[in-house]
């Protein structure tokens, strides 16, 4: 099993010196790309991804970008920008091109607009949806800004008298249902059918006391009970919709592990957590001082092939996880640098490469993925395909650029469990710390060893116990000759 890592260690080291003469891909990047191990340590890996520009709306022509809150990027590459302290959308072609600016539009013969808007969503149609935070609705609009529809306060039994409908972020899926998160809504993600009518709640959080705190709810009075912390569930942060129709939801609870969630149709959490840790973001930082406190997920993107892209604001990283929910890698960070943040709040994909929206600095970072990067994705995908063959290709040659990748080492076990070489596999799984996985080949292993070693097994066994029968007869019947020939004697 070390023989093994000790290969790709010697490797990668040959592939370093032949590579002498090229920079480093990752010292390019003006942050660190990690992982987490079974220890829970960091382990650094190659960049992942690597800024190539950063677009603002000087060099758009559209003049600067003012808070933008949140984008949208379609199949096409389309680029729709909610630049919300201009309370505008700008609409852009895949070559980064200006289509239109809407600011405007009619709405039955008046003028109107948007204010404070948060979040924006196109379907596949190009309908535009905005979340109009502050005129307290979702207005619905074509591709070239033309007014469709406006859904304005639902009206419903189950909702509060002095429910205020505050929209900020919105999701709509292949039937025209929205998916739309309201400021100060605990109850969960508001659901609408697609002619606009109030469904209900989806992906309610329930919340509930630890035994300390009902410990010392119990022991206060009367006074200190009212002054105690009211357990009101979170609030969700970000919504995104995969091909199947599944709702990925983010939500802000420091005290949570669930804070990532894949809600079907039901509104049930079905999201897989199978990776070392819960897929939250970092599970090492800081309890006191600058960049502490668990991360803050504003904001989600699903790509293909499982993988989904989580974006921490509150050390501005982006955290990317497969669909078991594997921790792939980490990176980013705050600075001035190109490729660095200093207040995110969205992440899309545009072909192979990420989008990343600052209204800290008013532009949109774009990064390209480097050789590891495009690597990990594309093992990940194929594995998510069950074409593991090829996924085990490119995990080898992931592991010649960095040996002390697990998820790498767990691919290839996987790969061998399903192939029903339960011995390899056992190998691969040790050397990425999974024992669940080790176990279950290992009890393969052992079944396999029993059913091939059975017939030699029961052959020895028979014929141990026929000897043990025979010894003992043999032993009864000279006894009992030895007993007759003294009774002669006597």
């Amino acid at each position: 099993m070390v023989s093994i890592k000790r290969a790709f260690l010697l490797a990668a080291i040959a592939a370093l010196f032949l590579s002498a003469s090229v920079p480093s891909a990752s010292a390019k990047a003006p942050y660190e790309a990690y992982t987490y191990d079974y220890y829970s340590d960091s382990v650094p890996l190659p960049a992942p991804y690597l800024p190539d520009r950063a677009v603002t709306g000087s060099s758009l022509g559209v003049g600067e970008f003012n808070q933008p809150n949140d984008m949208f990027v379609t199949e096409d590459e389309s680029v729709y920008i909610l630049d919300s302290g201009n309370a505008r959308i700008v609409s852009l072609d895949k070559d980064w091109n200006v289509l239109r600016v809407i600011q405007k539009f009619d709405n039955h013969g008046k003028e109107d607009g948007f204010a404070g808007p948060t979040g924006i969503f196109v379907s596949d149609r190009k309908e535009i949806y905005v979340a109009d935070t502050d005129h307290n609705r979702v207005v619905m609009l074509s591709n070239e800004g033309k007014l469709l529809r406006i859904f304005e306060k639902p009206q419903s039994d189950i909702l509060p008298k002095d429910f205020k409908f505050a929209p900020l972020k919105i999701a709509v899926d292949q039937a025209g249902r929205m998916f739309v998160i309201s400021r100060g809504e605990f109850e969960g993600i508001m659901q609408f059918d697609e002619k606009g009518a109030f469904m209900g709640f989806v992906g309610t959080i329930k919340v509930s006391p630890n035994l300390a705190d009902r410990l010392w709810r119990m022991l206060s009075t009367k006074a200190q009970k009212e002054q105690m912390q009211l357990f009101i569930p979170t609030e969700f942060s970000s919504v995104d919709m995969d091909k199947k129709g599944f709702v990925y939801a983010t939500t802000i609870d420091i005290n949570s592990d669930d804070t990532i969630k894949r809600l079907n149709p039901s509104g049930q959490d079905v999201i897989k957590r199978f990776g070392y840790y819960p897929n939250k973001g970092d599970i090492r930082y800081r309890r006191f001082g600058n960049n502490s406190g668990p991360s803050k997920l504003v904001d989600i993107k699903v790509l293909d092939g499982g993988l989904y892209m989580a974006l921490d604001s509150n050390r501005a990283r982006l955290f990317g996880y497969n669909d078991e929910g594997e921790l792939l890698y980490a990176f980013g960070g705050r600075g001035t640098q190109l490729g660095v943040f200093n207040t995110p709040v969205a992440v899309e994909r545009i072909g192979e490469r990420l989008a990343v929206l600052d209204r800290g600095k008013n532009n949109i970072v774009v990064f390209h993925p480097t050789r590891f990067g495009s690597l990990v994705n594309q093992a990940t995908k194929y594995h998510y395909d069950g074409d593991d063959t090829e996924a085990v290709k490119l995990w080898k040659e992931v592991l010649q650029l960095n040996t002390n990748y697990d998820i790498a080492y767990l691919g290839i076990g996987k790969s061998l469990l399903m192939e029903k070489k339960n011995k390899e596999a056992m190998a691969y799984f040790k050397l990425g710390m999974q024992r669940k996985d080790y176990s279950v080949a290992f009890k393969r292993h052992r079944r396999e060893v029993m059913k091939e070693h059975f017939g030699t097994f029961m052959t020895v066994l028979v014929v141990l116990i026929a000897g043990f029968v025979t010894f003992r007869v043999a032993r009864q019947v000279i006894r009992r000759r030895t007993g007759n020939r003294e009774a002669r004697l006597s």
